[in-house]
């Protein structure tokens, strides 16, 4: 986690490329540490509350979280406005330890098959009309521009298989096993930082911003306009799916209009409007047709 956002961090204060950390191997590089949070959250519910529902533990943990959730909120929204965390992994964290606990008495391949449903969701029923303020929900058709978004769908799958994993597990006896066994005294900042993992991710981004801080008022990065932000980012996503010559010129298209309307600084824009959306669909689709007819078809 920390490492993911230090990179972030470096292409925040323009050290990197940007877009860099939202594609490839970086993408999914965060999406298995968010994944990796969230499943251990059901595996948490299970091993605390086994025995029975400890509403006090239970009721302390959940307002530490919510409140980091809330701080994390604020904080976000006053240094990044245009990106600020409404739904992140700490809101998403605070809402699967709430609605995980329907399930820890069901079956375990029962919990799985809603799982299932919750990641297929998203590629089946989106709708206009959960856009803002219904974003958390994962189920709009259009993506709001945060630091750190993780919605219901399909994030709460993940804390779901958690809770499925360690009831089958607890069936097998493996934390039994695994409670006989003894690390030594090399393990122990492991545990305090494992102890401690909400204070350590309330803490780290702030500590590493400002290190980098301190650091481009010396070596600061070189200042990059709007268009070659836009180029950069665009070109990042697009290779994703076409060839590289394609995305080259595909971009500049794209850039070429918006910059003919005057509406480049709305790309960057946490919620453009439902006409600019519009218009740059129809972008999209000219200069896909335009950049097809001027390469020729990819190869098989």
């Amino acid at each position: 986690m920390a490492i993911y956002h230090f990179t972030w961090d470096l292409e925040f204060f323009g050290y990197t490329e940007p877009g860099m950390t939202a594609v490839g191997g970086w993408k999914y590089f965060a999406r298995s540490i968010a994944s990796t949070f969230l499943f251990l959250v059901g595996v948490s519910l299970v091993l605390s509350h086994a025995g029975g529902f400890r509403m006090n533990s239970f009721l302390r943990r959940f307002a530490m979280i919510a409140g980091a959730a809330a701080a994390v909120t604020v904080a976000t929204w006053i240094a990044t406005p245009d990106f600020f965390i409404f739904f992140g992994i700490l809101h998403q964290i605070a809402f699967a330890s709430v609605a995980g606990l329907l399930f820890l008495r069901l079956p375990p391949l029962l919990t799985l098959a809603v799982a299932a449903l919750i990641i297929a969701a998203p590629f089946f029923v989106t709708s206009t009309a959960f856009d803002a303020p219904w974003w958390w929900t994962g189920l709009s058709e259009n993506r709001p521009r945060s630091s750190d978004y993780v919605p219901v769908f399909p994030w709460f799958a993940a804390a779901l298989i958690g809770i499925a994993a360690a009831k089958l597990a607890d069936r097998a006896g493996f934390f039994g096993w695994i409670g006989r066994f003894s690390p030594g005294g090399w393990s122990k900042p492991l545990q305090f930082a494992g102890r401690h993992s909400l204070a350590f991710y309330l803490i780290h981004q702030p500590v590493l911003i400002g290190c980098l801080w301190l650091f481009a008022q010396v070596f600061p990065a070189p200042v990059q306009t709007p268009e070659v932000r836009f180029r950069y980012s665009c070109e990042a996503s697009c290779e994703q799916v076409r060839t590289e010559e394609f995305c080259a010129r595909y971009c500049v298209c794209v850039l070429d209009g918006l910059a003919a309307d005057n509406r480049l600084e709305e790309a960057f824009s946490r919620a453009p409007s439902d006409a600019f959306r519009a218009k740059l669909k129809d972008m999209a689709e000219i200069c896909t047709a335009e950049t097809d007819a001027t390469i020729g078809p990819e190869p098989e």
